[in-house]
């Protein structure tokens, strides 16, 4: 068995709605069957038990290794803890060929899974070891490293459950919520509208305890110090016992409180310094660490932050004693479990030794030994949840440092005795605010209920309601889209909306193009989705970009299909039939919102029966008003658009709109059959986008069919009394499209001139010129800059071959050179003839056109 190539897909994509790995699996003859392989399951089940059956219940079909390496790769997975459940394996027409697909929610830990199942088979093979346990190990190990914290994550989710789209911008915790100018970001526990003053502030101590003394919350009061002396010094003016601590700390990291003697204190300030410079001594405050979560101006949740600690038990060493609480499977190395393991190192030691103990004592019976000064989670803490005993007063005093330091969400560090009663009847007080505070003490304490934390913030950046979408319109087909897109973007432009637009020329944000050449994929897509000035986005989706990564939203809120021809991309990535290409091409149709719109061609059979996959609803367009799809939806009183009586008509339900075609330029007063359906996909996008109708005649108005909205769209030049057309026309079915319309020109003479994509099949090149030879007089044949994978002269001698026999061509030439082909047939053209130039470099071929013909 080879695994010959994987990809990732990264959204919604040909086989589920899920985050995959496809792997390309090559298996041996022998490996078509396992059973085969003598004794190969048995051996494959010693070595990890817990791989599930491999196949359903009563089924006794061959299975391929390609299956096992399926099965194997999400079974690990789950073993490990990931929470996957999808699997697939298909075979493809090549013999022995499979496409496998495996469900992951990190992609590097798919990627390894896939990786460990294979050395799983052949050590299964070869009779030789695996290591399930080591196995397992890795995979938990590269998911807890590279999966979000409980903090980031809890945020996650709970944006999940609003329906609110999310994308990880690094490997760390920063997280976009929502798309385009409707997008907030958070780091960890930090918003996108905390300052970085507000930040700097709570890092710096002594500036957060003046600003909160002059708002009227109590703290203790303390000072920068420069030395040991000088910390001394602070100590005896303020009073015993002490704190010591860094100055910009964090996560309890330097601090030594409850400091009584000199001695105690210089060791306190050198513990300080190993984690920074500017050293804070301020007054002891006796009493529990309570730690309170506010997040806007609400205080949400409450914990009592308690010291690592054992009891002893008359028996065990101290050193036993925190190995046996460090067992707790609930205790982690990391932020990722409810519990961290207690650190046991010189801190520890010395917090020991003011208690007269050393490591390897033994404390009596219910002794309680303390392991830390402070009470950090992450160095073994423990938190009990009393957000329903805070006080009124208490919380008021919380959300007052809050506000006055600046931040959207606060972790507020209070000691006193307790919450149950206002912090000035105990002489407790605010000792730090922190921000970017760690949830996972209000998601899973360690005693007492979880806090919904993450909703909290998720509603404060999202009112009720939002969920930070923009309209998405996603339109595939095998032609018209890009003509399609230009149009739905010029229209959502009319009504107002900064619109983002993907094409095979460009990604554009309000008309700029930002990027250049086939921008048409996933990775595109993203990047308008990212930009804070876009209101819309309108996106080309073609096979490749599906096929690779999968779509770049989850969902959309109108799909467009424009048709489905017969002779593109066939046999290319095992889409060998045009059922393959329109399961393909559905992916978006089946990823619409329930509240969103797929618009369909009814007049293709099809595209209208993707209808059935439309979790939302269903818009047919088509020229005739009596094709039954058409008929049926109109009296289903559901939306769909015809052209009657030259007229764009749309209709829903007793509700009718009507559009003259002679006020849509792009149609040539409803003449040109093509375009009369790309108008009406578009405009029934713009209806399901929600734009009004005004808005929608306006912009068709206003969108001219040349070389700035449309290039290479069927643009109309005059040359010397000549009419010049220039279309990216690159397979059968456009080429046919583009016959219909120029038939409908008057012309003297008509010449054409064409070149073919070396990628596609030799029937479909060969076709192309087959209806050519049907309606032009000259032919002209070019070899273009990129063969594809074909040799000097192969792709002209198919579009030759097409020619055989033509019914009217009777001028044949073959150039070298796009450029020069054009100047060939423009050498020949007189007043009142016709030519189509279909053109491979676009930009440079319609630069070119201009040229000739501003040099008259």
């Amino acid at each position: 068995m080879e695994v010959i190539r994987i990809r990732a897909l990264r959204g919604p994509n040909l086989w589920s709605h899920h985050t995959a790995v496809e792997a390309i699996v090559s298996c041996t003859p022998e490996e078509q069957n396992i059973e085969l392989l003598s004794g190969f399951e048995a051996r494959l089940r010693t070595r990890f038990p817990a791989l599930s059956a491999l196949q359903p219940t009563g089924h006794t079909d061959a299975v391929p290794m390609a299956h096992v390496l399926e099965l194997a790769a999400l079974c690990l997975q789950a073993q490990a803890g990931c929470p996957v459940t999808f699997s697939r394996t298909t075979p493809t027409l090549e013999t022995g060929i499979f496409q496998t697909v495996v469900e992951y929610t990190e992609e590097a830990v798919g990627k390894l899974a896939l990786e460990l199942a294979e050395n799983l088979i052949n050590a299964a093979v070869a009779d030789t070891p695996f290591d399930l346990t080591g196995a397992l190990a890795e995979l938990r190990e590269l998911d807890e490293d590279v999966r979000l914290g409980p903090s980031t994550g809890a945020i996650v989710a709970a944006a999940v459950a609003r329906n609110i789209p999310f994308r990880r911008l690094t490997e760390g915790s920063m997280v976009m919520f929502g798309w385009g100018s409707r997008q907030r970001r958070i780091q960890a526990a930090e918003m996108d509208t905390t300052s970085a003053i507000a930040e700097s502030i709570a890092q710096d101590k002594e500036l957060t305890k003046k600003l909160l003394h002059a708002a009227g919350v109590p703290v203790p009061i303390g000072r920068s110090v420069e030395n040991a002396d000088d910390a001394w010094a602070a100590a005896q003016e303020i009073g015993l016992p002490v704190v010591v601590k860094p100055k910009d700390g964090n996560q309890g990291k330097g601090v030594t409180v409850n400091v009584m003697t000199r001695e105690q204190l210089t060791k306190a300030y050198h513990t300080a310094r190993e984690f920074r410079d500017d050293i804070m001594v301020e007054r002891f405050l006796p009493g529990n660490d309570f730690r309170l979560l506010v997040i806007g101006d609400k205080l949400v949740a409450a914990a009592r932050r308690d010291p690592p600690q054992v009891v002893g038990d008359g028996v065990h060493t101290v050193r036993e004693l925190v190995q046996q609480v460090n067992a707790d499977p609930r205790r982690g190395s990391g932020h990722s479990t409810s519990l961290t393991k207690i650190k046991f190192d010189d801190i520890a030691l010395a917090r020991l030794a003011l208690q007269d103990l050393e490591a390897d004592s033994i404390p009596p019976k219910g002794q309680r030994v303390i392991l830390r000064n402070n009470a950090n989670l992450s160095t073994g803490g423990t938190a009990t949840d009393v957000t329903d005993d805070v006080h009124p007063e208490v919380a008021a005093r919380a959300v007052e440092a809050a506000q006055m330091i600046g931040l959207d969400i606060c972790g507020v560090d209070v000691v006193c005795d307790s919450v149950l009663q206002p912090i000035e009847d105990q002489r407790g007080g605010v000792v730090e605010v922190n921000a970017a505070p760690g949830l996972r003490m209000h998601l899973s304490p360690s005693y007492g209920k979880g806090r919904a934390v993450g909703e909290a913030i998720v509603n404060s950046m999202f009112p009720e309601g939002e969920d930070g979408r923009i309209p998405v319109v996603a339109v595939t087909g095998t032609n018209g889209k890009t003509t399609t897109v230009r149009l739905i973007a010029h229209l959502l432009t009319a009504s107002g909306l900064r619109t983002g637009m993907t094409n095979t020329d460009g990604v554009y944000i309000e008309g700029r193009r930002t990027d250049s050449g086939d921008c048409s994929g996933p990775r595109s897509a993203r990047n308008v989705l990212l930009h804070p000035d876009v209101d819309a986005a309108v996106f080309e989706t073609a096979r490749g970009g599906v096929l690779r990564e999968g779509l770049a939203f989850d969902r959309c809120q109108v799909a467009v299909v424009t048709n489905i021809g017969t002779g593109d991309h066939l046999g290319l990535n095992y889409i060998t039939t045009v059922e393959d290409l329109a399961v393909l091409k559905r992916v978006i149709v089946q990823n619409v919102a329930e509240s969103g719109f797929a618009v369909l061609n009814a007049m293709d059979p099809i595209v209208a029966g993707m209808a059935a996959n439309c979790r939302g609803k269903v818009i047919f367009f088509g020229a005739e008003r009596g094709h039954p799809v058409i008929a049926t939806h109109v009296a289903q009183g559901r939306r769909t658009i015809y052209v009657e009586n030259g007229h764009l008509v749309a209709v829903e339900g007793k509700q009718m709109h009507q559009v003259d075609l002679t006020q849509v330029p792009i149609t040539r007063n409803g003449a040109i059959g093509f375009q009369v359906e790309n108008v009406m996909a578009a405009v029934a996008a713009a209806w399901g986008v929600g734009i009004s109708w005004d808005a929608i005649r306006l912009g068709l108005k206003t969108f001219a069919n040349d070389t700035d909205n449309a290039p290479g769209r069927f643009n109309v030049f005059d040359y010397k009394g000549a009419t010049l057309i220039a279309d990216y026309g690159h397979n059968p079915d456009a080429i046919l499209a583009l016959v219909q319309a120029v038939e409908t020109m008057p012309a003297k003479r008509r010449s054409v001139v064409i070149s073919g994509a070396g990628d596609r099949r030799d029937q479909d090149i060969t076709q192309q010129t087959e209806i050519l030879g049907r309606a032009f007089d000259d032919v002209v044949l070019y070899q273009d800059q990129c063969q594809r994978g074909r040799v000097d002269g192969e792709v002209v001698a198919l579009l030759r071959a097409g020619l055989d026999g033509a019914p009217r061509t009777s001028h044949i030439a073959e150039i070298t050179g796009e450029f020069l082909a054009i100047d060939t047939a423009l050498a020949r053209l007189q007043e009142g003839d016709l030519c189509l130039i279909l053109v491979d470099q676009v930009e440079a071929s319609l630069a070119h056109i201009a040229k000739r013909i501003a040099e008259g």
